[in-house]
């Protein structure tokens, strides 16, 4: 892995960024429920050498964001379009009541009102391939893959399974096909997933350029993991993740990752003090984190060999390689301790929620409020790193701290690639992107950006973020469709990103100016009606008062 490392960064800084050829090879890569310092390049001590040789031969984005969620991160970043506007503003495999509706912004699935980054390069000639986690549509065949743009797939539909052994109803597919569990006792899905990410660039010919998205379901929960890998980090855990965030954080504020103006978060609430915990919980939770570093670091080896793959073939220069995550660190359940038994680590059949608890979900968001599902930074707070040779113009290695959003992939691929964005899907008319290319900042040819203005919806959590003032809503109730109690709160994250001075008391004014702009904002992009209540109607902002 540190030879990999030392080749990639030698290669970027020795060659400098080249001319970029009209056509860019695209490689989109995201990992699944890993917090915003989990890399190396992020401030953390799990050895990440093949992306921290990306970011230091590319460029890494300070304030990028995603949706909180699985699902809707995947729509969005897929489409270019808000999650509720795709009908995917919750998760696909969602459960509803009997008898309850599917309003247009949460089918379980993408529309026909949208298109795919694979649906718009395939007709220009881009061949399109997939490895990895779908979680857009698992039911009707006309809702995989294949038949929203991809030449080939090979992964789970489904939000997650078993590292060791797939098998139903959260089985693999390859292409169209289900697969019977794997059989071979070294199985491992992140593995074989960039297995066959590698064959398909492998065995890619012609001039024509290709698009490859590898979703890793790494490192999601179950907690399974290799156990040469899981060695090299138990014990590691044992001083906790109270000191270990302070560390993560000296180490982003050395890199100019975070402004020294915000403090560290205060440890989340449903983290204890890991003092207070015992000997025997200690160390049952060292256990636990290391089995995810081991996750983390094998997504990272991967990484690698991809990378390897991409220079031995000589495409490694014109390839433009984007890696985010899809959201923050996931503290379900909602336990310090973890979820699951201990004894169901590394267990094949498990396919649940064995996870590695509040407190170092907490860890793995250094240095901001909050987890997966919420929409306080924690929880949407992305790191992404951007590899491209030959297009970058920036210094490499280079940090950005321009705001950005998951829509803002597509026009970037796009705009990259010379293709346009079609006006229409199957005579279903589109919505025009939602996104900003972020190919200027690449190039270093743009002028400054003008102020932009984000918005975020997840099971009734609400946030809106214009320049610098940010307003945050937690949800509290609201189920069947009834509309969620609770507060917004306000937040200067040019002085506060660690959100923790609300404002919205001393400004009321910016915060009923946010609000509004939240309003409208959901009443255009399908918000409502909310999930099981016949009552609301499409685009009705009535039916929710800031």
């Amino acid at each position: 892995m540190k030879t990999l490392a030392l080749l990639l960064t030698s290669l970027a800084v020795l060659c400098g960024p080249a001319k970029a050829a009209e056509r860019p090879n695209i490689v989109l890569i995201v990992a699944d429920d890993m917090g915003f310092s989990d890399l190396g390049c992020y401030g953390s001590e799990i050895p990440t050498p093949n992306l921290d040789a990306l970011a230091a031969g590319g460029l890494r984005f300070t304030q990028f964001y995603n949706t909180a969620r699985c699902s809707p991160t995947r729509a969005a970043l897929l489409t270019g379009l808000h999650p509720h506007q795709t009908g995917v503003g919750r998760l696909a495999e969602e459960i509803r009541p009997a008898g309850g509706d599917n309003p247009e912004g949460y089918l379980g699935y993408l529309n026909a009102r949208c298109v795919t980054l694979a649906e718009v390069l395939r007709p220009a000639g881009y061949r399109t391939y997939m490895a990895g986690k779908w979680h857009l549509g698992s039911g009707e065949r006309g809702r995989w893959p294949l038949q929203r743009g991809f030449d080939r797939f090979y992964g789970i539909l489904s939000g997650a399974t078993s590292y060791l052994r797939p098998h139903d109803p959260r089985g693999l597919t390859l292409d169209n096909d289900p697969l019977l569990p794997p059989t071979d006792a070294g199985y491992y899905t992140t593995d074989a997933f960039t297995d066959f990410a590698i064959k398909t660039v492998r065995e890619h010919e012609g001039g024509a350029p290709f698009f490859l998205y590898l979703a890793f379901n790494a490192p999601h929960w179950p907690l399974q993991a290799r156990a040469e890998d899981i060695a090299q980090f138990v014990g590691k855990y044992r001083a906790g993740w109270d000191r270990l965030r302070v560390e993560r954080h000296t180490r982003q504020l050395a890199l100019g990752l975070v402004s020294k103006d915000w403090p560290l978060a205060d440890r989340d609430d449903g983290a204890r003090a890991w003092d207070l915990l015992t000997g025997q919980q200690q160390t049952d939770l060292d256990y636990r984190m290391a089995v995810y570093a081991a996750q983390v670091q094998r997504m990272d080896w991967n990484v690698g060999r991809l990378a390897a793959t991409l220079r031995e073939s000589g495409r490694l220069d014109n390839t433009l390689l984007i890696f985010l995550s899809d959201n923050g660190g996931c503290s379900e359940p909602f336990t310090d301790l973890g979820g699951g038994r201990q004894a169901d680590i590394n267990n094949p059949a498990m396919m649940g929620a064995i996870s590695y608890g509040t407190g170092w979900a907490n860890l793995s968001n250094t240095p901001f409020r909050k987890f997966k599902s919420n929409l306080h930074e924690g929880g949407i707070a992305a790191p992404l790193i951007v590899h491209w040779p030959a297009g970058l113009k920036t210094t490499p290695g280079a940090l950005d701290a321009t705001p950005g959003y998951l829509t803002d992939l597509m026009p970037t691929a796009l705009e990259a690639s010379g293709t346009t964005y079609p006006k229409e899907r199957q005579g279903q008319t589109l919505p025009p992107l939602e996104g900003r290319s972020l190919l200027p900042i690449l190039t270093a040819t743009g002028a400054p950006a003008t102020p932009r203005t984000f918005f975020w919806e997840q099971y009734g959590n609400k946030a809106v973020r214009s320049g610098a003032m940010k307003a945050v809503f937690s949800a509290k109730g609201g189920a069947n469709g009834s509309a969620p109690s609770g507060l917004w709160e306000l937040y200067d994250l040019n002085k506060d990103r660690t959100e923790q001075h609300d404002l919205a008391t001393a400004r009321p004014d910016d915060l009923q100016r946010l609000t509004a702009q939240w309003a409208a904002w959901a009443a255009r992009a399908q918000v409502f009606p909310l999930p099981n209540d016949g009552r609301k109607k499409a685009g009705n902002a009535e039916t929710e008062k800031p």
